[in-house]
């Protein structure tokens, strides 16, 4: 083992820092395009069922199905991580886009109300009661966005992406269940570690609220 670790540290070591950059890259994307979302479709329910529902259809296209529709885009087919970072922000959508819309259409009435008899105005509302109360909700769907993406991150090894999943693929290809673990193993770590600290975060903002 002492061996193997002396070969492959350096390339885990490489591999994980990939993995991690895919991975927030595309959070960063997925919340920046579906916090807003969510918080226009508060502001327009009759919009929430389609918009909703097509994040939904684009979560339940297989992986591979979905790096391979992006490979022949202009642009995107040029880098392997562009396609990478496309796909795993498609993925992360639904939960952060379902849980702000479902957070903040939560919050009971009144508040909202006693906000606006205060003189509050609708960004003001937004910022100050009513993004501060769903701050928990958003959290639970960033949280289960990262550990999907995560997850998901191992499959852009296929179209030469890098990450984790590097070493699972070459493991599976010549049969070394080492180099398997030494893409899985660290890939559920930071699942776990992303999923730890987001749910600490979580559990803070709900204290709060």
């Amino acid at each position: 083992m002492t061996g193997f670790l002396a070969q492959y540290g350096s390339q885990i070591g490489t591999l994980t820092l990939e993995h991690v950059w895919l991975t927030g890259a595309a959070m960063l994307f997925a919340a920046a395009i579906a916090v807003p979302a969510g918080i226009w479709l508060t502001r327009a329910p009759g919009w929430a069922r389609p918009v909703i529902g097509m994040a939904n259809v684009l979560q339940t296209i297989p992986s591979l199905a979905m790096f391979g529709f992006l490979l022949p885009l202009p642009w995107l087919g040029e880098r392997a991580a562009r396609i990478a970072i496309v796909a795993l922000t498609a993925y992360a959508l639904l939960p952060i886009l379902r849980n702000t819309y479902a957070g903040i259409r939560g919050i009971d009435p009144a508040v909202v109300e006693v906000a606006r008899a205060l003189g509050l105005t609708g960004r003001q509302r937004l910022f100050k009661v009513e993004m501060p109360l769903a701050a928990s909700f958003i959290l639970a769907g960033l949280r289960t966005a990262t550990v999907t993406c995560v997850g998901i991150a191992t499959i852009a090894a296929a179209v030469g992406a890098g990450g984790l999943g590097e070493l699972i693929f070459r493991g599976v290809a010549s049969v070394d269940n080492r180099l398997v673990l030494a893409g899985a193993v660290p890939a559920a770590l930071l699942a776990l570690a992303a999923d730890g600290a987001l749910g600490m975060l979580e559990r803070w903002f709900k204290v709060r609220a």
